[in-house]
């Protein structure tokens, strides 16, 4: 099979790391790709926004199948647009991806098929925004109801804070993400992430992680598109996913298959466990990022075979091996991350510092005058694995200790609540 991987992120290759291994791809194309996916793919400059591009590509190369990587490119109707052309794509329509770029569609979804989530209310002004505000008081989450890169989000401890934060969104600096919000009680509990392989009726669950948003150590500072992530996640419990796919994806799957839009993909839901079980903060329509790096490394299966069983509605048939091992990975960050990042700055030693069992995934990259340099807000993402979470923290460090990049900072606690667990020997 010829391949097109959209993305040019960590996320990317790390997909592109693994696509690689398959018997079934011949040739792997990327749009537009990054230094490290260059070592798996051929990267072709390709504007992903213009989907007419990327068709037009597709039919001229050959190419037998399509993995999209971002979100954007599904809200924007990419997949509809190459399955218009009959080019199998793994990812699902935008109909189908309001799941991600409408908070307010899918907490609609979740009010409809009783899906336990956040009490919530939705509005298009900041008057009506505020007096809401003024009734439930804080602390309250306030969110942008559309796509804003993981920086849509404000846990408002104060209600001077909360009233800021409605100002944001209206006030445009999230774009058209923030004309609606939609604002949400505070869920109590321990974060995960649980991700399912569906293809329109059946999801075939693939993997649970646990991220770190916050920039900063003890889990401080304003939200990240995520500082690191570890796989498995210790409080995902066998019972606790099978209530998640009785009680969430379930109900989702056929929520999506009643209004016409079937959802083929992977389905990414970030849950919070709280003393009454499992609740839903948001779903992605994409794999996360960081958190597809560290499903790679314990992936045992073929990833391409599996995403062809999705698309073409046999996941009924299938199932998934995972390694034994944990999985963690690391991100280096350039400084000023997540305000506005230090790029250009040159990066040294990445590839010594891989090493049995540690892979390094480029996130924000590129290659100036031969030298490898920072060109985004997250960079590197420092992957390892290990017979427990203690283990693949510590070769991910160590690996981390070996790249030279002064300009470059990471969190130096992941996995502390999986590692906090090891050292007591108590499970969830």
């Amino acid at each position: 099979m010829k391949v097109l991987l959209i993305g040019s992120g960590g996320r990317e290759h790390a997909l592109a790391w693994k696509l690689t291994a398959s018997p079934l791809l011949e040739r792997l194309y990327a749009a537009p790709g990054n230094p490290g996916i260059a070592k798996h793919a051929e990267c072709v400059e390709l504007d992903i926004r213009d989907n007419g591009a990327v068709v037009d590509f597709c039919r001229d190369n050959g190419v037998d199948f399509v993995v999209v990587g971002p979100e954007a490119p599904l809200v924007a109707g990419l997949a509809d647009d190459l399955i218009a052309a009959g080019i199998p794509v793994f990812g699902p329509t935008a109909e189908a991806a309001q799941l991600e770029g409408s908070k307010g569609f899918t907490k609609d979804l979740c009010a409809a098929y009783g899906i336990p989530t956040a009490a919530y209310a939705r509005f298009g002004d900041a008057t009506h925004a505020k007096d809401y505000l003024r009734k439930v008081g804080t602390p309250i989450v306030i969110k942008a109801d559309g796509l804003a890169a993981g920086k849509g989000v404000t846990i408002a401890m104060t209600e001077d804070e909360a009233f800021a934060a409605v100002d944001d969104c209206f006030s445009g600096i999230f774009g058209d993400a923030g004309a609606e919000v939609v604002i949400e009680e505070l869920l109590e509990g321990e974060e995960a992430s649980f991700f399912c392989l569906c293809d329109g009726k059946t999801a075939l669950p693939f993997g649970t992680a646990q991220d770190h948003k916050r920039v900063g150590e003890g889990d401080t500072g304003p939200n990240t598109g995520g500082m690191g992530a570890y796989s498995p996640a210790p409080v995902m419990s066998p019972e606790m996913i099978s209530r998640v796919m009785g009680e969430i994806i379930e109900p989702t799957l056929k929520g999506m298959e009643e209004k016409g839009a079937p959802f083929i993909g992977v389905l990414y839901a970030g849950l919070m466990i709280t003393d009454e079980g499992p609740k839903l903060i948001e779903y992605n329509v994409r794999f996360g990022d960081p958190e597809c790096q560290v499903l790679m490394l314990r992936l045992k299966d073929d990833l391409l075979s599996l995403m062809k069983g999705a698309v073409d509605g046999q996941l009924a048939h299938m199932s998934v091996r995972w390694s034994d091992d944990a999985a963690l990975t690391v991100v280096m960050a350039a400084k000023g991350y997540p305000g506005t990042p230090e790029k250009g700055s040159v990066i040294r030693g990445s590839e010594a510092a891989t090493a049995e069992g540690v892979e390094i995934f480029h996130a924000g990259t590129a290659l100036k005058d031969g030298e490898l340099v920072a060109n985004g807000g997250r960079v590197l993402n420092v992957t390892a694995l290990g017979s427990t979470v203690t283990e693949a923290r510590d070769k991910a460090y160590d690996a981390i200790g070996r790249i030279d990049w002064p300009e470059g900072f990471c969190r130096r606690d992941i996995g502390w609540r999986a590692i906090e667990r090891e050292a007591a020997g108590t499970k969830p």
